[in-house]
């Protein structure tokens, strides 16, 4: 017995030495078939649009260049542009889907076009208690009926069909996510043990083959399908229900016999990307449209260039620039909108009254605006085709109509009691107050209020053109003045015929005759 137990004592350290390095070995190596994969997360969070598209595409890239094979891509959204959904869809399924793994993690909820990005990926693992569906089709200020409804749901609901066939979901749930009067059964399938979706004109007939007798309805003809996390597992829209990120990569190894390389590449949006997206929103837009459109009226009522009018360029020049980088304008819409500011800008200082350069200028903004509300090619002409481009352009064209309404509401209001203000009445020139009517005989003993620097009768020269505001000179000082609208050019002899606030009101002498006991008396 001691020899046998001395050889044990000696053999059992020398086995430990020697399997050592087989067990300190990674998993993937004692099992050759389970092969190492990297991992990304593209988070997908907030309104879809056509900056979510371009950005979900640079970082699709960036993992794919990396080496990753499983494409995690993040969803929490109410949804968004029907556009939009419809572009990252087929890109999921048309490129992405044939270079890597897609895999929708939604880990709040994802609700219209949020729903169609889901179905479009190759799989789709659910947090606990969130929430897929509801992708019927909305217009922004408007009810969808008749023809036009029909129109954009059956272009949405080809989508999903698209991504059922690709991704092999039940086809007739998808459907009821984006059409009402469609009832949905299950109904056991007595061959396999298994459940499938049946819509109500289209169950199957054999009672041997299928357990008519015990279809169960999911779905009611009056309502959209929205399923949470347990009922998408349950029907198989969603392969998993997991408690996070971990749980959902754990499911994707042991389902594909795979080994993840360490922490998964995690890449979001750039506040450069989500900038772009905010100032495209319709709301913004808006208000955008609004200040600019604000700022010009304020600036022609204005002595000189100050404030109101370098807003106004600005924020065209935001309107323009987030357009252009979010892929709605092209190079020949923002020249056509730069070269209608410039006509513009020419009739206003330039040529006297109103002619072919102002009516001009004006048709070329409005030819660039309405060509930055379509996504269209340089040399195709910006006209609506599509249901989804019609959408597009109606919710662009109400922002911009609400921004207009906006604008003059909020000029009336300036002109009306900007004048009130002690500071703003710098700022706009208040409306006409009646007065009594002087003889020229007694005009010039009348004054303005004590801290006006001139007085109503007092003669002077423009020093520049007054369209209707300019510069003019009356003995050694240099005043800021204004006109009644009319056109008044350089070295002409003016008259001072009213202070309103601090706004100093001059006209023409056109016959000098006429004011000549003005004159003496000035």
């Amino acid at each position: 017995m001691k020899d046998p137990l001395r050889k044990s004592v000696i053999v059992l350290p020398c086995l430990l030495l020697f399997l050592a390095p087989v067990m300190a070995v990674e998993p993937n190596e004692l099992h050759p078939d389970s092969p190492t994969v990297k991992a990304a997360v593209i988070v997908c969070k907030g309104m879809i649009d056509d900056g979510l598209y371009k950005s979900i595409r640079r970082r699709t890239q960036i993992a794919l260049d990396e080496g990753a094979e499983y494409l995690i891509y993040e969803i929490g959204t109410y949804g968004g542009l029907l556009k939009s959904g419809d572009d990252i869809s087929k890109y999921l399924i048309l490129d992405v889907g044939k270079k890597a793994h897609t895999v929708a993690y939604i880990t709040t909820q994802a609700i219209s076009a949020g729903a169609m990005i889901s179905v479009s990926c190759r799989d789709i693992i659910m947090l606990e208690n969130t929430t897929i569906g509801d992708c019927a089709p909305i217009q922004m200020g408007g009810k969808l009926e008749g023809v036009e409804r029909e129109k954009v749901e059956s272009f949405t609901r080809a989508t999903f069909m698209r991504a059922a066939e690709a991704n092999r979901y039940p086809p007739a749930l998808l459907k009821a996510m984006v059409s009402m009067q469609t009832k949905v059964y299950r109904v056991e399938n007595l061959e396999t043990g298994k459940y499938e979706f049946f819509e109500a004109g289209k169950l199957p007939k054999d009672p041997n083959e299928y357990d008519l007798d015990n279809k169960e309805l999911i779905v009611k003809d009056d309502e959209l399908l929205t399923l949470t996390a347990s009922q998408a597992n349950e029907y198989g829209v969603a392969r998993a229900v997991v408690k996070n990120l971990a749980g959902a990569l754990d499911f994707l190894a042991k389902r594909d016999g795979v080994t993840f390389a360490g922490e998964p590449m995690m890449l979001k949006t750039l506040w450069s990307e989500e900038m772009v997206r905010w100032l495209n929103s319709p709301a913004v837009m808006g208000i955008l449209v609004m200040l600019a459109l604000l700022g010009v009226y304020i600036e022609f009522n204005t002595p000189g260039l100050g404030l109101p009018g370098l807003a106004a360029v600005v924020c065209f020049a935001i309107i323009i620039g987030s357009k252009y980088l979010a892929g709605l304008a092209n190079w020949v819409e923002v020249a056509l909108f730069v070269v209608g500011v410039l006509l513009l800008m020419v009739e206003i200082f330039v040529l006297p009254g109103f002619g072919i350069a102002g009516f001009t200028g004006i048709m070329c903004i409005l030819a660039g605006l309405f060509g930055m509300l379509i996504k269209n090619p340089p040399d195709e002409i910006p006209w609506p085709k599509s249901p989804l481009d019609w959408q597009l352009f109606t919710n662009g064209g109400l922002a911009i109509l609400l921004g207009t309404v906006g604008a003059i509401l909020l000029a009336l209001l300036f002109t009306k009691y900007i004048h009130k203000i002690p500071i703003a009445n710098r700022l706009i020139l208040a409306s006409p107050r009646k007065f009594t009517v002087l003889s020229l005989s007694s005009a010039a003993t009348v004054t303005a209020a004590s801290e006006s620097p001139a007085k109503i009768g007092q003669k002077g020269v423009s020093l520049s053109q007054l369209r209707p505001s300019g510069i003019a000179r009356f003995g050694d000082k240099r005043l800021n003045v204004v006109s009644r609208g009319e056109l008044i050019e350089t070295n002409k002899e003016i008259i001072v015929t009213d202070i309103e606030g601090n706004n100093i009101v001059v006209k023409e002498i056109r016959n000098p005759e006429k004011y000549r006991l003005m004159n003496d008396s000035c």
